[in-house]
């Protein structure tokens, strides 16, 4: 398979409404996933640090913490089981185990709005190139050396794309009102 999306390093892909309405099942899920990617950056946009630390209630979950979590599933997923690459830094030192459930969220705030949107952006275009290198190979019955497919890992990113873009759309409103389902046109891809 030599499916083309326009990933050039360090460039989004391109848009392409053809593809969004009437894309293969590989078309139809990576642009699925960079959509939600798309609107994912939207909501932690122009934001400053307060914002990027606020929470909502009893949750640990913040505006930050959601940019290095999904930094970290990034990695997890694209370049760990899909490449079988090594992660990057901050990533390089961690223990799933024992790293999992709290590090995105108790360490995000000793980072800079900009240095959290610069390390998801980075793992983000990481991201795209291993999964184009996947697809040169083939389709998205191919599977990771632990035996999971392509299909399900994008599935996975999807899922937490989505779950996680509820929680940054209801901190963002919460931080200044800003609301919507989608970004301006004219919002940049990550």
């Amino acid at each position: 398979m030599t499916t083309d999306f326009g990933f050039k390093p360090g460039q989004p892909p391109a848009w392409d409404l053809e593809r969004f309405l009437r894309g293969d099942e590989v078309e139809t899920a990576v642009i699925t996933l960079e959509r939600n990617r798309r609107t994912f950056a939207w909501k932690c946009a122009d934001v400053d640090a307060e914002a990027f630390t606020r929470r909502l209630g009893a949750s640990t979950v913040t505006l930050g913490g959601l940019l290095k979590h999904l930094a970290w599933v990034e990695e997890l997923y694209f370049q760990r089981r899909l490449a079988g690459l090594a992660p990057v830094a901050p990533f390089d030192d961690l223990d799933f185990e024992q790293d999992w459930d709290e590090l995105a969220w108790t360490t995000a705030a000793d980072s800079t709005p900009d240095e959290l949107r610069a390390l998801w952006v980075q793992t983000v275009h990481r991201s795209r190139e291993s999964l184009t290198a996947a697809l040169s190979r083939g389709g998205l019955e191919q599977t990771t050396e632990d035996g999971m497919s392509l299909r399900r890992i994008l599935a996975d990113l999807i899922e937490e794309y989505a779950r996680h873009t509820g929680h940054a759309d209801l901190l963002r409103e919460d931080v200044d009102g800003a609301t919507g389902e989608g970004p301006p046109r004219d919002f940049p891809l990550p």
